[in-house]
């Protein structure tokens, strides 16, 4: 079994974070592939799926390239390992097991009533010197990933296929409750897991209007909520 890793990236020129991203995988044996200057983030994962020659049993992870992992290669491998299991599909660090009407996988008051799962790190927008840890809840099963790290093999990206739904306006938005939501929907098990992962943005993203479109047209096309 491989493990390989598709980041976008803006330019070919790194940024501290992502060259240090690329080195930490290489030293843990993952092939990693960054792709620049992408108009869509859907074609760009399709095309780094059909690039790296992966087997159907291999690992493939779709990452931000604005993180820095902290976890050891043991530990990062032995989370990973979870995307072996037949029933797996998608694991990442953080996550849902409840999907409200409004389809947003972080709603504070679904977190208060114990409905999330998993654990990021960030930096913290008054003070890059400080590490704020997210912490959702307990690791386990989820029905929907955060999109900053995903992973899973590649026969389970195959039958999700990476592509943009038609009814999607944004090139760029809502990619990871699609693709997670779609592989629960098959019949497979999330799972958010112990990946230990510092994250150098606040979520500004959630602001722009393609964003929002991409929500509505999500909410629109699918049978809400879902849950465990």
């Amino acid at each position: 079994m491989k493990i390989f890793a598709i980041s976008c990236t803006r330019d070919k020129n790194l940024s501290p974070i992502t060259r240090g991203l690329v080195n930490t995988l290489s030293s843990f044996g993952v092939d990693i592939k960054l792709l620049a200057n992408q108009n869509s983030i859907f074609e760009a994962y399709q095309k780094g799926l059909n690039t790296c020659l992966a087997k159907d049993k291999d690992i493939i992870i779709y990452c931000h390239d604005d993180i820095q992992i902290l976890s050891s290669h043991q530990s990062f491998i032995a989370a990973l390992a979870k995307c072996t299991e037949e029933d797996v599909g998608i694991v990442g660090p953080a996550g849902t097991t409840h999907l409200g009407e409004d389809a947003v996988w972080w709603d504070v008051q679904r977190w208060r009533n114990g409905d999330h799962r998993g654990q990021v790190k960030h930096r913290a927008p008054d003070d890059l010197d400080q590490i704020v840890t997210t912490s959702y809840g307990d690791f386990g099963q989820v029905v929907a990933l955060d999109g900053l790290f995903l992973a899973a093999r590649k026969e389970v990206w195959d039958k999700v296929n990476l592509q943009k739904p038609t009814y999607f306006e944004g090139k760029w938005d809502f990619y990871d409750i699609h693709y997670t939501t779609t592989a629960h929907k098959l019949g497979y098990k999330n799972y958010a897991v112990p990946i230990d992962l510092l994250h150098y943005s606040n979520g500004e993203l959630v602001g722009r209007d393609s964003w929002h479109n991409n929500r509505k047209a999500f909410i629109a096309n699918t049978q809400l909520p879902i849950r465990i």
